[in-house]
């Protein structure tokens, strides 16, 4: 079965057949989902999915586009949320330069403070960094060493080079990798595919965004993973099955899930 460690099911995308598509997801070989906080209202939903569902997980965390609608009494609600029963992350957190739909600096201010309640709870982390390479792995290695190197969780859609890849790898976290995996011109994403030891690497698909080929461009959902199963296994050499198996252990560690 495959784990889609991260999806965003609260998405209006999904408002018409939200429930069925949900339902029909273990018959298309797809056995859990973590559905990410972007928004406080995202956060929300997360839970309330988490709670509907018992094979949905919840990450609450606000995303860098939506910090600036964090506020001290919003994060203490952000905080409530986050000791909820079935939440097994802070996320989805981090920078985002791309967009700058954040001031920079209120975005770090942020990050940073989701990334201590990440450290007093004691719940993994899940990065979004968009062209903040940078900015995103000195405010991490400011946390990693803070937390006497007990940070974890994973680097979402991971999209810079081998190098970034191994650092991050090298302080225990896991690399996130979706439908990029399977476009041409991601080349980047495969080579740190083949750099990186399976055992660091988690299954996502950030749905209803980056579907793979030969979906891109349309609604993305868990079960097209296969796709990127695919791509991965080409890579590695190894069997579809092999990558299913190794990737729900990863994402049962990442989650610290017995499932």
């Amino acid at each position: 079965m495959i784990f889609d460690t991260h999806t965003h099911y609260d998405d209006d995308q999904f408002e018409e057949d939200r429930d069925s598509l949900l339902l029909s997801l273990k018959e298309n070989g797809v056995g859990a989902v973590a559905n990410m906080g972007a928004s406080m209202q995202g956060a929300k939903d997360s839970v309330a999915l988490a709670k509907k569902y018992p094979f949905v997980y919840a990450a609450v965390g606000i995303h860098p586009d939506h910090a600036k609608e964090l506020n001290e009494v919003e994060f203490e609600t952000l905080k409530q949320l986050a000791a909820e029963e079935k939440v097994v992350a802070i996320g989805e957190i981090g920078l985002d330069y791309y967009w700058d739909a954040t001031d920079r600096e209120d975005q770090k201010y942020w990050f940073k403070r989701q990334l201590s309640l990440a450290q007093e709870l004691n719940l993994p982390v899940v990065i979004h960094s968009r062209d903040a390479a940078a900015d995103t792995l000195e405010i991490m290695k400011e946390a990693y060493v803070q937390s006497g190197k007990s940070l974890t969780g994973v680097i979402h859609c991971f999209s810079y080079e081998t190098e970034l890849a191994r650092e991050y790898v090298k302080m225990g976290f896991f690399l996130g990798v979706g439908g990029v995996a399977t476009f041409k011109n991601g080349r980047k994403l495969k080579e740190v595919i083949e750099d990186t030891p399976l055992e660091k690497i988690v299954l996502e698909t950030d749905c209803p965004y980056l579907a793979p080929v030969p979906f891109r461009g349309k609604r993305n959902s868990s079960e097209k993973l296969s796709y990127v199963v695919e791509a991965i296994a080409e890579i590695k050499g190894v069997s579809k099955e092999e990558i299913e198996r190794i990737t729900w252990e990863n994402a049962c560690r990442l989650y610290r899930l017995n499932l």
